[in-house]
């Protein structure tokens, strides 16, 4: 698969480096002093796996070059808003008119057409809208913004790249390209549909912090340990709960959980045996049991947990630490991933393999430019 990725920050460079990390050639079309990400290119872990190639695209013979490359790939990203690719020349009609064919992914916060779909936008008020950020907190406490997984990475990355890959299965059938409309509102919402369900079942109270999965009982939440880090706990079956209680030696009787008006007492329970031993002495006591309870490891440690390193989860890439490719694959396996190109260095070697006309009078008159 031959992707071209219009270089943007955030969700679409992680839809890319997915595409890349599972086999996709993927050239990165970056623009002459707009690197965008606040993240040095060295060690930005999102461009990796990548070729970099440096066009500007505000020059007509840009636009060319560009056009020269879609016309034998198989997908564009682009993370602009709604007309900028028309108003560059590399829209999806004007990459359709070189190549019929071609998968156009177009990843935004609001999608290609609403009231707000010309807005400003970030993670945080994608999800404020769908009610994904209202069910993540504590009761009586203001809703937490889960980084910009659920809503960049999970509702936006995720989808672009679920949806370019049908689009390729249909194209490869059909013959024809089609527009991907990748809005991180419709994936965000997306991923609520269990809590939806829920609901309608009477499972599910639209609040924070009174249900099953968001710390609205003891048994699933965290609790801090004696030396001031935590440990989740997810016993949702009756059979894991046992287990949990049997293993912090507390009295089954009062710990009986068929009744809600216990549960402050059984939280409280929790609460002290947790905070009566380490997260180590914690961590050896449930390790590989069937209680539900894991300690919660900064980044900097996840990848020293022996689960984590027996799976080789995290590599070293350039001296950066980072997850592996994912998922994994019995027979076509993605490899050790690698590292982040300078900007712009495979310019001259992409145009010139890919057949661009007159590569050194581009990077000569500054419209291409090699690292």
């Amino acid at each position: 698969m031959k992707v071209v990725e219009l270089a943007g920050i955030g969700p679409g460079p992680y839809a890319a480096m997915l595409l890349a990390d599972m086999g996709a050639e993927v050239i990165r079309i970056e623009r002459p002093g707009r690197q965008g990400s606040s993240v040095p290119p060295e060690v930005d872990v999102l461009r990796r796996n990548r070729r970099s190639v440096v066009l500007d695209l505000r020059e007509p013979r840009g636009v060319e070059a560009v056009l020269s490359l879609v016309a034998q790939a198989d997908v564009l990203l682009e993370g602009f808003r709604p007309g900028v690719t028309e108003r560059l020349g590399l829209g999806p009609e004007a990459c359709w008119a070189v190549n019929p064919r071609l998968v156009y992914g177009r990843m935004t916060g609001w999608g290609q057409e609403g009231p707000l779909s010309s807005a400003a936008g970030h993670d945080i008020g994608y999800i404020a809208i769908t009610g994904a950020l209202h069910a993540i907190g504590r009761a009586g406490e203001a809703p937490v913004p889960p980084v910009n997984l659920v809503g960049d990475f999970g509702g936006g990355s995720t989808f672009l790249v679920m949806g370019v890959l049908a689009a390729c299965w249909e194209a490869a059938r059909s013959g024809r390209g089609q527009v991907v409309d990748a809005a991180i509102v419709d994936g965000a919402a997306s991923l609520t549909g269990l809590l939806h369900g829920m609901m309608a079942g009477g499972l599910w109270r639209d609040r924070p912090g009174a249900n099953m999965l968001d710390g609205g009982v003891p048994w699933y939440d965290t609790y801090a340990t004696a030396d001031g880090r935590f440990m989740a706990v997810g016993a949702l079956e009756p059979q894991f709960y046992d287990e949990l209680v049997r293993l912090l030696e507390l009295d089954p009787a009062q710990m009986d959980r068929s009744d809600r008006s216990h549960w402050p007492e059984i939280r409280r329970a929790l609460t002290d045996a947790f905070g009566a031993r380490t997260q180590a002495e914690l961590s050896e006591l449930f390790e590989g049991t069937d209680a539900c309870v894991a300690p919660v490891l900064p980044l900097l440690e996840a990848a020293d947990h022996p689960h984590l390193a027996k799976r080789e989860t995290f590599v070293e890439v350039g001296g950066v630490r980072q997850p592996a490719p994912a998922p994994r694959f019995s027979r076509t396996a993605s490899g050790l991933p690698d590292a982040p190109p300078a900007i712009g260095r495979d310019t001259r070697e992409v145009l010139d393999r890919w057949g661009v006309e007159d590569v050194e009078g581009l990077i000569a008159d500054g419209i291409a430019i090699q690292a």
